[in-house]
Formats: structure tokens, sequence, C-alpha cells
């Protein structure tokens, strides 16, 4: 039976759907020796497909890795620089994976990589608004005051952010630790929700997305997530309702470094 293109090829683990759009669009896929558009479809059991001059063969079986991914590190597939990917860190994997979404070079924390398109995108959709929890190490105070801002949202070049929750707050004399808590994705976020009311991020660390936490995965190593991890993710992304706003009650904060 005939499948968008993107569809197969994420299906197939090669890429994401959306990562699969562009090749296609950059004429890098093949149907039959025939460059391929955008909204073709094609048959596994009776096309022959090329992607990026490789066949594309039936789908692969399905992981997702729970990573703590060290700071240095590239969450992309290929970096011009030659700086060192995350995909490096799972190469003893048969499995040919991609990040779900990014973190920055100086990010470390919790990152999932999968060769499942379908979950990918949907755990990438903003409309899913799935729980993201970074510690932030900051240079500064974060007084109760700041701690509102970021709480009833923050105006960015890029429009208000979202309400985000602020927990377990420890205000030392030169930096201060907290948790925030957001339900969105866009670029540098936090760093630039922290910028915007005079706090400079020294160190970030994501821990927990949804109900996936880091727990004691060493820096640099991997978990494979259980099937019913995975089922449990599958079932929340594909939850259409808006959430309910955080509680606005807000950390309190506490003496510590």
């Amino acid at each position: 039976m005939p499948e968008r293109l993107q569809k197969l090829i994420a299906q197939a683990g090669l890429a994401s759907r959306r990562q699969a759009e562009a090749w296609i669009a950059d004429g890098r896929v093949l149907v039959n020796g025939t460059v391929s558009q955008l909204g073709d479809r094609a048959d596994l059991a009776h096309d022959n497909i090329i992607v990026n001059g490789r066949k594309l063969s039936v789908a692969e079986e399905k992981i997702t890795v729970l990573l703590n991914k060290p700071r240095g590190y590239i969450s992309t597939l290929k970096d011009p620089q030659g700086r060192d990917l995350v995909t490096d860190l799972v190469a003893d994997l048969q499995q040919r994976l991609f990040p779900i979404g990014r973190l920055d070079y100086n990010t470390e924390g919790l990152l999932l990589l999968t060769n499942d398109g379908d979950l990918s995108q949907r755990l990438s959709h903003p409309r899913h608004h799935v729980e993201k929890t970074y510690l932030v190490k900051v240079r500064g105070s974060l007084t109760e005051q700041k701690i509102c801002s970021l709480r009833d949202g923050i105006l960015l070049n890029d429009g208000k952010t979202q309400p985000a929750r602020v927990a377990n707050v420890r205000n030392g004399r030169a930096t201060s630790w907290f948790e925030l808590t957001i339900r969105e994705g866009r670029n540098r976020q936090v760093r630039r929700m922290c910028e915007a009311v005079d706090l400079q991020v020294v160190r970030l660390k994501r821990v927990r997305i949804g109900f996936l936490e880091l727990g004691n995965v060493a820096t640099g190593r991997y978990r494979i997530l259980t099937s019913q991890e995975v089922d449990k993710l599958k079932k929340l992304v594909q939850i259409k309702k808006q959430p309910p706003p955080f509680n606005e009650g807000i950390g309190t904060p506490m003496s510590g470094r």
C-alpha cells in the first residue's frame, strides 16, 4: 500500500519526518530512478526507494534510549566543525538513532534518541506540551520577584513564554540553584528566560522529560527504555487536550550554596 515517502523514511528509522521532508525537498530521495517531490507516495513492496544513495529497506526494530548528554556534544547527526556528536555515544547500538529535540552544546543531561520517526515527531510537536525539568545554576540571587516573573511568563523576542514552575531554590552568596520546569522547547529558552531577569546561567542540566528521570545514568552513558516506558510515552503524546495551568504557588527560597 503506497505511503508518503517521509513516513516510510521515518518508519525505517533513518530520520524524523521533518528531516525526511527536508531530504525530499533537497532532491536526496529517488523513487524508481526519479527524484521525488514532497507529497509523493511509494510502496516498499514494489518501488525502489533510494535515500542519500542507499536503498530503503524494511524497518528495523524500534528502540528509544535515554542518554545523559555531557557538555561539549552536539545534538545533531553531523557537524561541519567536526565537534563530538551525541550519536557517537550510542554508536555501539546496531540501530541508527537520532535525537528527539536538542540540547545546546554547553547543556547537559537527559536527551532521548530513537529510530522511531513517529514517536520523535509527536514528542517534538509543541501541541503536546510535554514537561521538561532543568537543574539551573546561576550567578546572583533568585529573588521572589524573579521567581514570579518566571512563573508568570517572560516576554522574549519570539513571544511570551508559557508559565513555568520554579522549585527547590537554594540561594548562596555568589550563585543560586533551582529547578525550572517548562512545557515549550524554544531555542536556548531556559538561558534566555534567565537572562531576561538578570541571571547568568553557569550550568544547565535537564533532569526530567515527562515521567522520565535522569536517575543514576552516568554522564556519557545511556539506557534503553523498556517497552512499558515507550508505551507510556506514546500515550502521553497522544493527549490533545490543553493541560491545565501550573499551580500558581511559587517555590520558597532556601539557604544553601
